[in-house]
């Protein structure tokens, strides 16, 4: 018996049509789900933006956690057996989203692996089929894992080929030539300023053009640190990115900033330091990388994690996808998603009665659900400090536990009244610590 079958025979003709639609609509969604291979739990892109705009939903409703990688020599620096090995590592990691530079880092203008350039000749709208033939296969790849591509379709770099007089036409190309792929969201990464508002605008408008509006669109400014704020109220905009490189202490102030504009949109900390980069002045260890990633979160905004030798496409690159920072991103992921409406999480300082700090590189951040169901904070070094309890609106008691972030490991403390001030210090022999509050 088939699906539709089934639902016949339960349709007796006293049935309302009401009840017939969401048995058909049930159905449609069945078989979108089975047409990609996906399973009936994953999410169904391409992504959009929850009716608050504040965080992420697939076409199903159902809330998207964003943690992102950076690959951005993907399409251009790894032969397709390669690029398979990095997107189902990704994916088996917990990310659900890689940003990718469409022509790879530089001018724009090399070739990939296989020797085939962009373009035909250095102009945009002569597109190279051999050089994008590689990209379909990748961008296939990544949509059988189910892991979305936020491809970067100009940098500035590329200024000089694509100019404002050709960026609608090239926008509309590689729109359309992806449009019926849902794991897509479209990105540029134009320099801070407001000079490049003409070349984006002529992009987004042949994205949409190109696509329908079927993808979102984005833009993540360079160089660091920097916020969007200066295009934040272009309608083409849907979410907000920023990268801060090695100014970690600019991730809260940065992301608070862009979380508080109108009108409201997603913010994403798009770019950081990069895991085992030491150009910064100092090396970027598994602690720093956690640093960053709880920054983002406890603030109230998604993150995109990176590895030094991944970007930089060094002999090491296929060892770095099982970096220690990388695996345990992915224990933050299941430290949020593990919460009850997770996607209701709200930046709240004035939870801490005292040891709070939201300045300099080593902070106590807190947040919590929006009706007080539950409370994270994160201490991002050895720290005591106290909870102000009746932030938690819970009619009986709370279960306070530790989480190690290195391990995921949980430690049960007590459970407590939601009542007065309670103090805390984190285990002695952790380098940061995850205290969660919750029924």
């Amino acid at each position: 018996m088939t699906d539709r079958q089934a639902c016949n025979k339960r349709l007796r003709p006293a049935v309302t049509v009401r009840l017939w639609l969401r048995c058909a609509v049930s159905i449609a969604l069945s078989a979108l789900v089975m047409g990609t291979g996906l399973a009936a739990d994953e999410l169904v892109y391409p992504l959009k933006v929850a009716e608050n705009h504040r965080y992420f939903i697939d076409q199903k409703g159902a809330p998207v956690f964003w943690l992102g990688t950076t690959q951005w020599q993907l399409f251009r620096e790894y032969n397709i057996e390669n690029a398979r090995t990095i997107i189902e590592k990704t994916k088996n990691h917990g990310f659900a989203f890689a940003q990718v530079m469409l022509l790879g880092v530089g001018d724009g203008t090399k070739p990939n692996v296989y020797g085939a350039k962009p373009w035909a000749s250095t102009d945009p709208l002569i597109p190279n089929e051999e050089y994008f033939k590689h990209v379909d296969a990748v961008v296939k790849i990544a949509r059988e894992n189910n892991l979305v591509i936020s491809m970067t379709v100009f940098h500035q770099r590329w200024r000089n080929l694509i100019t404002p007089e050709k960026a609608r036409a090239w926008g509309k190309w590689i729109a359309q030539r992806y449009k019926d792929v849902p794991t897509i969201v479209w990105s540029m990464t134009p320099e801070a300023k407001p000079a490049f508002l003409p070349v984006m605008r002529e992009l987004a408008a042949g994205m949409r053009e190109g696509d329908g509006g079927t993808h979102l669109i984005t833009f993540k400014p360079d160089p660091a640190p920097h916020p969007a704020g200066f295009a934040h109220e272009e309608p083409w905009l849907d979410f907000s990115c920023m990268q801060t490189w090695k100014w970690v202490e600019q991730i809260y102030p940065m992301i608070t900033h862009e979380y508080r504009l109108e009108p409201t949109k997603p913010v994403l900390m798009a770019e950081g330091a990069y895991e085992a980069g030491s150009e910064y002045g100092f090396d970027v260890t598994p602690l720093w990388v956690r640093r960053q990633a709880y920054y983002s979160f406890l603030a109230g905004a998604s993150h995109t994690y990176g590895h030094n030798d991944s970007w930089r496409v060094l002999p090491t690159w296929k060892q770095a996808l099982d970096a220690p920072g990388a695996m345990q991103l992915g224990i933050l992921k299941k430290v949020f998603l593990g919460r009850q409406e997770w996607w209701n999480l709200v930046p709240d300082q004035t939870v801490f009665a005292s040891g709070g700090n939201t300045n300099g590189q080593v902070l106590n951040l807190a947040a919590r659900h929006k009706n007080g169901l539950w409370t994270i904070v994160y201490l991002g070094s050895k720290a005591s400090f106290s909870i102000d309890m009746t932030k938690l609106k819970n009619d009986n008691t709370v279960r306070a536990s530790w989480i190690d972030p290195r391990t995921g490991a949980v430690e049960a403390i007590d459970r407590f009244t939601c009542t007065g001030v309670r103090s805390f210090s984190t285990p002695a022999d952790w380098e940061d610590a995850l205290l969660v509050l919750e029924p």
